[in-house]
Parts: C-alpha cells; sequence; structure tokens
C-alpha cells in the first residue's frame, strides 16, 4: 500500500477588476480581509498547503487582474492551470451587472488557454445584498449554460461560503489526480 502523495495544483482565479478576487484568495489562505481596495497589475500568485486524506496538496492560485490593460498578459499566466474559479460581483448597480454579463467572456478566455478544466463560479459580496432577493434561477442558468461544476455565493468580508467554495474545486482536483495516481 503506497504512503501519504503530493499532489500540486495551480488555480488560476478571473473576473472583472475590483470584483473581489485577491480579497477572497486572501480570507481562504490568511482568513483576514482588508478593506481598502489594491488593484492587481498583471498577476499575483499565493501557495497554500493543505492535507487530505494523509496526502499534502500544495496550491498556487494565480490571481490575474481583470482590468482590459493587462489582456495581452493573460495567455501566459493560464499555462498549467488545473481549474479556474470565475469571480463576478453581486453589487445591485452597473459594475455588479456588467461582472455578471462578463461571465461567459471569461469562460471563453479560459476555454481558449486551457486544456479542459473544472471552472467553479464565485458570486462574490453577498454581504453586500439581500440574498432572498437574489435570481438563483438566473445565476443557475449562467452555470448551466457555460457546463461549470456550480456556484457559490461568497463574502470575502464575511467569510460565508469562502471556505466551502474554495474547497470544492480543490477537492474535486483532488479526487481527479489522485484516481489518476492510483490508476497508473
Amino acid at each position: 500500500m503506497a504512503g501519504p502523495q503530493k499532489f500540486g495544483f495551480k488555480i488560476t482565479v478571473i473576473g472583472d477588476g475590483r470584483v473581489g478576487k485577491t480579497s477572497l484568495i486572501k480570507k481562504f489562505t490568511k482568513g483576514s480581509f482588508e478593506k481598502n481596495y489594491v488593484r492587481s497589475i498583471g498577476a499575483q500568485f499565493s501557495e497554500f498547503d493543505k492535507e487530505i486524506e494523509g496526502d499534502h496538496i500544495r496550491l498556487i492560485f494565480w490571481d490575474i487582474a481583470g482590468q482590459d490593460e493587462f489582456h495581452f498578459l493573460r495567455p501566459s499566466f493560464y499555462n498549467e492551470s488545473r481549474a479556474a474559479i470565475i469571480v463576478y460581483s453581486l453589487e445591485e448597480n452597473e459594475f455588479g451587472k456588467r461582472s455578471f454579463e462578463n461571465i461567459e467572456h471569461w469562460n471563453n478566455e479560459v476555454q481558449q488557454h486551457c486544456e479542459d478544466i473544472p471552472i467553479i463560479l464565485f458570486a462574490n459580496k453577498v454581504d453586500l445584498v439581500d440574498e432572498s432577493n437574489l435570481d438563483d434561477i438566473k445565476i443557475q442558468k449562467v452555470v448551466n449554460n457555460q457546463n461549470f461544476l456550480g456556484y457559490y455565493l461568497t463574502s470575502a468580508k464575511t467569510g460565508q461560503g469562502v471556505y466551502d467554495a474554495f474547497n470544492a474545486i480543490i477537492n474535486k482536483l483532488y479526487k481527479k489526480y489522485k484516481e489518476l495516481a492510483s490508476a497508473s
């Protein structure tokens, strides 16, 4: 019987600028939230170690800037991604609406630069809206049309849904690559 194994996964986190990508990663990896917005330039990455069933998982989250002026850099940032997280803002204003409309754009970009990788949707800033007014059917329709694994309501500020959302994609990757390792 084999002993503990090591796995490494690069997970790309994308979406429009100011939707909370960096804040979500910080909340998950460090448990902290910074109120002041600091724009990502190009891309930044965060490493995080996790153990599942005795196996060591090294995660590298690539936080890719969503602003248009960085679009020429993005193709190289997708290299070797094992999964992607698309983040949009639930804010009930023009910005939130636009970030929702751009989900398809971000999915197309992932499809263009990555092999067939799992993609999950984070509907962020749930702390700023009344959940009972959310149009779950509209969100689920996008998830189905874009063939995403699913979606999670998240808040980097309060932590709502953050750990469940990240762990959903991490567990999916772990199961997939654990099976591949066992088969070989």
